[in-house]
């Protein structure tokens, strides 16, 4: 999804000058006229999120300055670039202590705006990013921290909230590297184990002779090599919560002893002559069908009742797409950081790259591709060409790897380079995948798809520019099986 600016300005020209300049940079624009309507916009439940405003110090309802104090008082974070016609030292300094990162004087250069935009995204997700790490190590991580654009994990984050006020066993269902954990870490933020234990098993990692132990504890002596006394997992997260991922790689046998400790609150270490009492909540997470396991005999039936009292499913990252820009924006401050370069952001190519790619490993996937595109940038931003592995497999994106030449002698090291060509999605494709030219009708049908999403479904600006009738446009839409495809449409 492409980064949305607000402009607020009571100048119609000045907005109109702006909102030219920046859909030039790629990103897309909302104007209002004045301070109210900016503040009504910024908290609009029913809309996609604002990514950065652009406001005007002096308009006639509500000034900047009202607008920042109101948006403080509301706690909306949204990052701000302050602009005026009469800049002064005293009107900068009191915009930025009122929570402004940026100040910029009309008119506006291109290239100052531009620079401008790029700091302010940067400055935010570095600040956010930094806020969020802060909050999940002192395991006070809350849904705050968890911010997403799809209703689909709006509605997993208001199940998590729900959860947080009770200690229900919580299963949280999801792909791997859709943000388990993240999830888990939340309902205890949100809950009052807030600041407690929050311990961690990755039960398919453990070794099949030492499950019992990790889990619950040995006393010395208990077996071969127990040296000393260990207090398990359960008792660490004393009081706090323990998060067992992948709970459907646990053995049946230990999965015997972990029903006991959901129903009864006791544990049983290894070599211990009697039980202990533990305080714990339980939140499980698994990529498999828990259900599926049952039917193999592979799960307790009894204990996935158990773990499942309040199922929470994650969506993939390709079903929250527009979530794609922030979460990119927010792995680009951290590694930049961390590796000591300033890149100031992603090109609008590479986002919309980013955005068409479907992440079969979910966020994680997404991390690690910024991470190594924070390793392989040279220049000022990430663009299309630190992303090869992506770009091979997402369409209007061409990889081309020549081979490497003949090594002239053993020892020779040959580099091989990677040209990556960008194709501009709105140019019409004339060659088919075997190289001929497309069929008439369906340059038709993608050129009339194209422009139903470019006109906002608007019928008659849609007939008038592509040069028929509207009734002949009707038919088209008819035939190519358009006329239901798209809510959009409108006959005005």
């Amino acid at each position: 999804m492409i980064t949305t600016v607000l402009i607020a300005d009571d100048d119609p020209i000045q907005r109109r000058l702006l909102e030219v300049m920046l859909r030039r940079f790629g990103y897309q624009t909302e104007t209002v006229d004045g301070g109210e309507a900016a503040l009504a916009r910024l908290q609009a439940a029913d809309k996609t999120g604002v990514d950065l405003l652009v406001l005007d110090l002096v308009m006639p309802d509500l000034d900047g300055m009202g607008v920042l104090e109101r948006m403080r008082e509301r706690k909306i974070d949204t990052p701000v670039i302050v602009q005026t016609a009469h800049g002064s030292v005293e009107a900068v300094i009191s915009a930025m202590r009122a929570g402004a990162l940026d100040f910029v004087v009309k008119p506006v250069a291109a290239e100052r705006m531009q620079v401008s935009i790029k700091n302010a995204l940067r400055f935010y997700a570095l600040e956010d990013e930094i806020r969020r790490r802060s909050r999940k190590a002192a395991g006070q991580l809350t849904f705050r921290d968890i911010f997403s654009r799809e209703d689909a994990m709006g509605r997993a984050l208001r199940l998590g909230e729900r959860a947080a006020k009770s200690n229900i066993p919580v299963l949280i269902e999801g792909e791997s590297g859709v943000g388990k954990e993240l999830m888990a870490r939340a309902i205890q933020g949100a809950s009052d184990r807030r600041g407690k234990a929050f311990v961690t098993v990755k039960c398919g990692a453990l070794p099949p002779t030492l499950v019992d132990s990790i889990l619950f504890g040995h006393e010395k002596g208990a077996f071969s090599g127990a040296s000393e006394k260990n207090a398990g997992k359960f008792a660490e997260a004393q009081g706090g919560t323990l998060f067992l991922e992948e709970i459907g790689e646990l053995p049946l046998e230990t999965q015997v002893k972990l029903l006991r400790a959901v129903q009864e609150g006791e544990i049983d270490p290894v070599g211990a002559r009697k039980s202990s009492r533990v305080d714990v909540r339980i939140i499980s997470a698994t990529a498999q069908n828990l259900i599926e396991l049952v039917k193999q005999g592979r799960f307790r039936e009894d204990l996935y009742y158990r773990l499942n009292v309040f199922p929470i499913t994650l969506p993939p990252l390709r079903a929250r797409r527009a979530d794609i820009p922030d979460l990119a924006r927010r792995f680009l401050a951290r590694f930049s950081a961390e590796e000591g370069k300033r890149l100031r952001g992603l090109s609008a190519e590479s986002l919309a790259m980013l955005s068409t790619y479907d992440w079969p490993g979910n966020v994680r996937q997404l991390e690690n591709a910024v991470f190594r595109a924070v390793a392989l940038a040279d220049g000022d931003e990430l663009t299309v060409a630190e992303f090869p592995q992506i770009a091979a497999h997402v369409a209007g994106f061409d990889v081309r790897v020549p081979p490497a030449p003949p090594p002239v002698g053993p020892r020779d090291i040959h580099r091989e380079i990677v040209r990556i060509e960008v194709r501009d999605p709105n140019v019409l494709r004339m060659l088919d995948e075997n190289g001929d030219v497309r069929r008439l009708e369906a340059l038709e049908e993608e050129t009339i798809r194209f422009a139903l999403t470019h006109y906002r479904g608007q019928m008659s600006e849609m007939a008038r520019k592509l040069g028929i009738g509207r009734s002949t446009l009707y038919r088209k839409m008819k035939d190519y099986g358009l006329d239901e495809a798209d809510d959009g449409v409108h006959a005005a």
